[in-house]
Parts: structure tokens; C-alpha cells; sequence
């Protein structure tokens, strides 16, 4: 709300994030049916504008505050930095990247933690070859037994990693769980989970923008967002959805990851099998940086699947841009993005401006 001014009739200046907000006229409706039921209040007229880009940011700066303000508790430590590993949909190598990203800032001597959010999905123990069934014991000064990530020393740093998959007896036994219960189970982990100092903490986020998402934002609201992405329009066309829940969960976009971008043949020629370019068009769309792209090779998948992670294996290619991407994460302050959506708050905004102005 820019201004009000009142003399039975009640005009207000109301700038929204967006011109074109889709709340627009119930926002409209919800401001009407408060202000008129006041004594004296015989008209109400609202002007429309719209934010700048420097108001916006301030916006998303005042909801971030709010959001930490508010947060609950964890075991994460303060100084953690947090990056959730997201995409729109499944089967972009979202688990590589975070492994591989994983290893990378470990190895340069960082004490990383993994938390695999993925519930169903879980992937994470075998590509990190940790097979070992998570424990619970009591911790000094702590009354209740907290459980102990799993880890395994990686270069001159430390993995500490939590996943799903080491609850269950093998690999092969599904969760039937439904949304509140995979919420509870991520709760679990960033409560009831001893992680120790932590310098990164890397979230395997499950595909999609739903319960584990939601609750994961607030718990979390100081995450930092990874986008993956393939470099096809459709696959980028779903990864914005992403982006948009983390704007709308008032969480920060690090930047985007363009997964699987070529294939290099043996004589030295690149084929973009999964077209080009979406990467570039999905950071820009977002206004986010692309961190890197990671080109398609076999050792990938391989690495996967054995438990060595290609950073710590292979010279080539991939592992090039992996270990170029992690030096991105470690050198680069995420600036703080605009607001998106619609201004879904504003009646109570209006009833602020009103008190303050009686």
C-alpha cells in the first residue's frame, strides 16, 4: 500500500508485484469488504500501480527476514550454507549433480552434508557407495539419542550423509508413504540427526514442487536453490515451475545446472542430443546464473553406480565442469531476487496503513 486518504471516502494507492496479478479483483473484493464495514466509511476507490524492480527486491528482502524470523529450529548450524538440488521433473541426473557436487567441495577440505529428501526415490547411499544402516546413540549433553550421519572422508574434507535408504533393509524395499508422512520424515532428519559443524549442507530434493518442497521451505527459509535442467525446451519449460515455487517460498535461486548438454565423440565432434540451450534460456528467463553445463559421458552414470563419484575418478570432461560448478558455489554471493507472484497479502497490509495512520 503506497497511500491512503480518508474523509468517508477511502482512496488507495496499492502497487502490486505483478500489473497483470491473476488476485487482482478478489484482492480488490477483500479490501472492499474490510474497509467498508468501518464507521464513517462510505466509498472505497483503489488506484492500481506497479512495483519497480528495487521495490520488488525489497519485498522479497522483508519476507526472507520475515521467513527466518519465524522458522523453527533445527540441528543445521547457522553458518551452514544450505543448497537444495531441485528440478521440475525427474530424470534430468538431479542425484549425480548433488553427489558429484558434493565430493567436489569435500575434497578441496569442506565438511559437506547430504540429506536425501528424495523418500521414494532415494538414490544416494549407492552413488556414494555408503551402505551402512543409519544409528541412533546419546550425545554429550543432550538428553534424547540423535542418529549419526554415515560418512566417508573425501579428499581433505568429509561427507556426512542421511538418506531413506539406510532405514530400510535393502535397497529394494519401496516407502508407501503418503505427503505428511514425507514431511515428518525430513523433519526428522533436520531435527533429530546429529550433524555436527557443517559447511555446506546439500538437499537431493525429490522431483516436482510438492510436500517435501513446501515444508522444506519452511524449515529452511535460508536455502539456496540449484535448478537442473536438460538442455530441452520441455524439460526447461518444467524447471520453471522450480523456480516459481521458490519464489513464491520466498527462497533464493543460486543459479542453474544444464545437465546431459552434449555428447563429444571420440574424434572430437559435440552432438546435442538433447538439443541446446535451455540451460541459457531457464537462467535467463529467471533471472539466475547458469553455473555451468555438464556434458553427457558414460563415466557419469558408471560412477553412479559403483559409488565413486566421476570428481574423484576422471579428469575429463564432466568432471571438469563439476569441479568448475562447485568453484562457482564457493565464490559467489547469491544476490537477492525480485518477488514473484501476486501481492496475496495486501488486505492485511491496508488494515496495517489504517492503524498506523488512526
Amino acid at each position: 500500500v503506497e497511500s491512503i486518504s480518508a474523509d468517508g471516502v477511502v482512496a488507495i494507492a496499492m502497487k502490486l508485484t505483478i500489473k497483470g496479478c491473476p488476485l487482482r479483483v478478489q484482492i480488490k473484493k477483500d479490501i472492499e469488504s474490510r474497509l467498508e464495514t468501518h464507521p464513517g466509511v462510505t466509498k472505497v476507490t483503489i488506484d492500481w500501480g506497479e512495483m519497480t524492480a528495487d521495490e520488488r527486491t525489497a519485498v522479497m528482502t522483508r519476507a526472507r527476514w520475515n521467513a527466518r524470523e519465524q522458522a523453527p529450529d533445527t540441528q543445521i548450524p547457522l553458518n551452514t550454507r544450505i543448497l537444495a538440488i531441485a528440478s521440475g521433473k525427474g530424470g534430468v541426473g538431479k542425484s549425480s549433480v548433488t553427489v558429484n557436487l558434493a565430493a567436489a567441495l569435500a575434497s578441496v577440505g569442506h565438511t559437506v552434508g547430504v540429506l536425501d529428501a528424495d523418500i521414494w526415490g532415494f538414490s544416494i547411499p549407492r552413488m556414494l557407495g555408503i551402505s551402512d544402516r543409519l544409528e541412533a546413540r546419546r550425545i554429550d549433553g543432550i538428553e534424547k539419542p540423535r542418529m549419526i550421519p554415515n560418512e566417508r572422508v573425501v579428499g581433505k574434507g568429509l561427507l556426512k550423509v542421511v538418506s531413506t535408504g539406510m532405514l530400510v533393509e535393502d535397497e529394494s524395499t519401496a516407502l508407501m508413504w503418503r505427503g505428511l508422512m514425507l514431511t515428518k520424515a525430513v523433519e526428522q532428519f533436520l531435527n533429530d540427526v546429529h550433524w555436527g559443524e557443517l559447511d555446506y549442507l546439500l538437499i537431493d530434493m525429490p522431483p516436482g514442487t510438492g510436500d517435501v518442497q513446501m515444508g522444506l521451505a519452511r524449515m529452511l527459509p535460508r536455502t539456496d536453490l540449484v535448478i537442473v535442467t536438460t538442455p530441452s525446451v520441455s524439460a526447461q519449460k518444467v524447471a520453471i515451475r522450480a523456480a516459481d515455487m521458490a519464489r513464491r517460498s520466498f527462497l533464493r535461486v543460486a543459479g542453474v545446472i544444464e545437465n546431459m548438454s552434449a555428447f563429444t565423440c571420440e574424434h572430437g565432434e559435440s552432438y546435442p542430443l538433447f538439443g541446446q540451450g535451455g540451460g541459457q534460456t531457464l537462467a535467463d528467463e529467471i533471472g539466475a546464473v547458469l553455473l555451468g553445463q555438464v556434458p553427457i559421458e558414460a563415466a557419469v552414470a558408471n560412477g553412479g553406480d559403483t559409488g565413486e563419484p566421476i570428481v574423484l575418478t576422471s579428469t575429463g570432461p564432466a568432471a571438469q565442469a563439476f569441479l568448475a560448478i562447485a568453484a562457482n558455489i564457493m565464490n559467489t554471493t547469491v544476490p537477492v531476487t525480485e518477488m514473484g507472484g501476486c501481492t496475496a497479502r495486501d488486505p492485511e497490509a491496508v488494515q496495517v496503513a489504517i492503524s498506523k495512520r488512526n
